[in-house]
């Protein structure tokens, strides 16, 4: 990558001089958080009972009117002994929360941010563990957890309304991991809540997991999620479409909400997501004796029989997506990166040596598929094929 490049994708680095820690912004400045002290009126509070909180950086010239909601990712807690430990960390509360900058789909730079640069961008702090699902009324006072994600994620979407959401022209809320989840089970609300004449879309980077056995022939992801749902009280926040149909616990799970979803989807995903493999095919309790620690690292450290299982998981990803021009409203960018997360940082988003499928960026990709300028249904070619890929870590 060229120097200016380089210099544009690095959100920033801590340095340390002197036993001083600074905060070096090289992307720009941090984004203004702002700290929704009226949510908690209506117990839209995060785990620790703290308001919740967001980054709201204004759109300009042609995007006044257009909006992006970025939901910030970042696992889940399925019992009480989790969530407290997420409690008192930025995972659960607004008091301990970092700075941050923009970057990617939320940059303010036209060269590297070309469809969505001006837009009024906004990025939604995780603070509750469930995908922003959850609604339990009542607090024990041993743990003074505060199961309320999906009353966080409707105070934040009414307090973006009240500041000119409500007259949007285009929207799109996304979000990466546990927030690219989030930005599938809430799209179809997303939608109802704007204006009929909006052009409203969403976007799930890393957010496709799947209903999979792991290595030892269980079924971890399922009672993991389960346990969520269970936790959080979230079974009444689960999309209709599917909880009319399924159990609840099969409605955390994309392949099962997708196909009864009315607004279009774009689905950004590695086919070797490095989480879902470290966590639905090898979770440390379907590998007790760590056969696959090596592997779980990096996929070039698999041994021919793991590369094998590996690459079924890739079959059984790509079975669980929706089928390649069964409709030209959902977009897909599959890669054959063993990634997790792709659209925050311009290094994976739009730069000459980005992430790519068929010499087209994820960047480039998406803004295609958005305003509709050709069908955007890219799947690469298996592991190791694409040269572009580079690790990406977690959100």
């Amino acid at each position: 990558m060229h120097a200016k490049g380089q210099l544009e994708w690095r959100i920033r680095s801590i340095v340390c001089v002197l036993g001083l820690l600074i905060l070096v912004s090289v992307d720009g400045a941090d984004v203004p958080m702002t700290i929704l002290s009226s949510a908690v009126a209506i117990g839209a509070v995060c785990l620790d009972g703290s308001a919740p909180a967001y980054h709201f950086s204004p759109g300009s010239g042609s995007g006044v009117n257009n909006w992006l909601v970025h939901m910030e990712g970042g696992g889940w807690c399925r019992n009480a002994q989790e969530c407290l430990a997420r409690r008192d960390t930025y995972r659960g509360s607004s008091k301990h929360m970092p700075p941050l900058s923009f970057s990617g789909i939320l940059g303010n730079q036209q060269s590297s941010n070309p469809d969505f640069y001006n837009w009024n961008r906004i990025k939604i702090r995780y603070c509750d563990g469930s995908s922003f699902t959850g609604d339990v009324d009542t607090v024990d006072p041993k743990t003074n957890l505060h199961y309320r994600g999906n009353r966080i994620w409707l105070a934040i979407i009414q307090d973006l309304l009240a500041k000119g959401m409500n007259k949007a022209q285009n929207a799109l809320l996304s979000g990466c991991s546990a927030g690219g989840l989030a930005s599938i089970l809430h799209c179809d609300k997303f939608r109802s809540l704007l204006p009929a004449t909006a052009k409203v879309k969403c976007l799930s980077d890393a957010g496709y997991f799947i209903d999979a056995k792991d290595v030892s022939g269980g079924q971890y992801i399922r009672s993991f999620y389960q346990d969520v749902i269970t936790t959080h009280g979230s079974a009444k926040n689960l999309p209709s479409s599917c909880t009319s149909r399924l159990p609840s616990g099969l409605c955390f799970f994309p392949q099962y909400v997708v196909p009864q979803m009315r607004t279009p989807l774009f689905i950004l995903n590695a086919a070797y997501d490095s989480w879902q493999i470290r966590n639905i095919l090898a979770p440390n309790n379907a590998d007790p004796e760590k056969t696959w620690s090596e592997c779980k690292l990096t996929i070039k450290k698999c041994t021919s029989s793991q590369l094998n299982t590996v690459q079924d998981f890739r079959s059984e990803f790509l079975n669980a997506i929706p089928r390649m021009g069964s409709t030209s409203s959902t977009g897909m960018f599959i890669d054959s990166c063993n990634a997790h997360c792709q659209s925050g940082s311009l290094d994976t988003w739009f730069s000459a040596d980005s992430n790519s499928i068929q010499k087209t960026a994820i960047g480039k990709a998406v803004g295609d598929w958005y305003y509709d300028r050709k069908v955007v249904q890219l799947i690469d070619c298996p592991y190791p094929c694409n040269p572009t890929c580079k690790i990406v870590k977690d959100d």
